[in-house]
């Protein structure tokens, strides 16, 4: 039973606001060093607290947040709400235009052992710190992560449409996407919204290392807190959730790229590849991603002379030792990182995750522009991961490989932000929630 809340939240002042698309910024964990220089430029971007600059950065943080409240910068709504935000976008290749729909919230910090809550990949532990240290200095949640859940009858997209007749703003973001933000104070209408999450668990999307801050600081409060009801603002965390069964729910896929390993050879990586796949000859490698497109266990291998389209032999698949269950070990980045990364290129799994012999890249281009120079030894490019594959191994109880998924387009932050200052997230005498 998934507990949402609805935000009174804080938001840049109406005069600041006339300008937003140059408050807003790229979320933390995405934001180059290049675009954080720029951003650091105007004193008001949101970046000054979710990437805050210099050695105590999350104190700079909370000095900064009090000098915004202080000088009226940052001002709080004066109802609670729930934030509708639309997401415009198009994709590489077509000219559809694409509309990710869903709405921004308190969602309770749920432990992971509670399954209200369900993660599709593990967190990096220095990031997860970096983010509760901000979050408890500044008690602010700065930029929603992203849930999903489901619901086939479609029932709260009637009243986000309704909202989204009369947004609050309308930027074009660092993505080329186009945002929209829109906000429900209806008692009646929000009470819908919590009726309607409150059966259903929720997938995380992204930010899982934001929403595990949030989780071990409440931990913390919990501890700490005698007298803890389950109420306090620690308990909760802003998230940005959308419909699963929604049409425009797209999820891009993440290429591998090898690099400095040593005693690489080509010759023998594809003798290799002989005894678990079907091997292809392909003449024009910028075509490779569209060739695989679709097939299950394909994936597009370049080397800098030469391109190949290889699939597991589907008797092999017995062979894969590691100890998932078949909702995991059926997944083409399962495949491919035990018979490609760890069996031909002889990285083991365990290490995988942390070796330096081993990049990630979205852009197909890139990955072939720099196998061409030679700035890699060898890229493998795979296909997306459905929806059905992120549920299916979301409900086993494990994870997938890491870097599996990329939900487009990425949220971003200076919209609004969520306090769990408690003297600021206490509901008043008047509210309902």
């Amino acid at each position: 039973m998934a507990e949402i809340k609805p935000i009174r939240a804080w938001r840049y002042s109406a005069d600041l606001a006339k300008n937003i698309e140059e408050l807003t910024s790229p979320l933390f964990d995405v934001v180059s060093q290049k675009q954080r220089e720029k951003l650091y430029q105007n004193q008001y971007s949101s970046i000054h607290l979710s990437v805050p600059k210099g050695e105590n950065a999350a104190d700079n943080a909370k000095e900064i947040l009090k000098q915004w409240k202080s000088d009226g910068i940052l001002e709080r709504d004066a109802l609670y709400g729930i934030y509708v935000y639309y997401q415009y976008f198009t994709l590489a290749g077509s000219q559809k235009e694409y509309c990710r729909k869903g709405f921004i919230c308190n969602i309770k910090a749920y432990d992971w052992n509670e399954k209200e809550i369900l993660r599709h990949e593990n967190t990096m532990p220095g990031a997860v710190n970096d983010r509760i240290e901000i979050l408890e200095k500044t008690q602010l949640n700065v930029s929603p992560t992203h849930g999903l859940y489901t619901d086939d009858s479609f029932e709260l997209e009637k009243y986000m449409d309704e909202s989204m007749l009369n947004p609050i703003y309308e930027t074009e973001d660092y993505q080329g996407v186009r945002d929209m933000l829109s906000l429900i104070q209806d008692a009646e209408i929000i009470k819908k919204f919590i009726k309607t999450i409150e059966s259903r668990k929720i997938i995380l999307a992204d930010g899982h290392h934001r929403y595990e801050g949030s989780l071990l600081y409440r931990q913390k409060m919990m501890r700490e807190n005698p007298n803890h009801t389950g109420n306090e603002g620690y308990n909760y965390h802003m998230m940005f959730l959308t419909n699963t069964e929604a049409d425009d729910l797209r999820i891009l896929p993440t290429h591998r790229l090898i690099k400095d390993l040593p005693n690489f050879s080509s010759e023998e990586v594809m003798e290799k590849l002989d005894k678990y796949f079907t091997i292809k000859p392909v003449e024009d490698a910028h075509s490779i991603n569209e060739i695989i497109l679709g097939k299950k266990w394909a994936f597009g291998v370049l080397f800098k002379d030469f391109a190949v389209k290889v699939r597991l032999k589907p008797e092999v698949l017995e062979q894969l030792s590691w100890q998932f269950p078949e909702e995991v070990k059926s997944l083409d980045l399962t495949v491919m990182h035990y018979f490609i990364i760890e069996k031909i290129l002889g990285i083991p799994g365990k290490e995988q995750r942390a070796s330096p012999f081993l990049e990630f890249d979205r852009n197909f281009s890139d990955c072939l522009t720099k196998v061409l120079a030679s700035d890699a030894q060898m890229a493998i490019i795979t296909n997306d991961i459905s929806m059905e594959d992120v549920k299916n191994v979301c409900y086993s109880g494990f994870t997938m490989p890491q870097k599996s998924t990329y939900f487009y387009p990425k949220v971003i932050c200076g919209y609004l932000f969520s306090t769990i200052n408690e003297d600021e997230f206490r509901s008043p005498p008047y509210s309902c929630f």
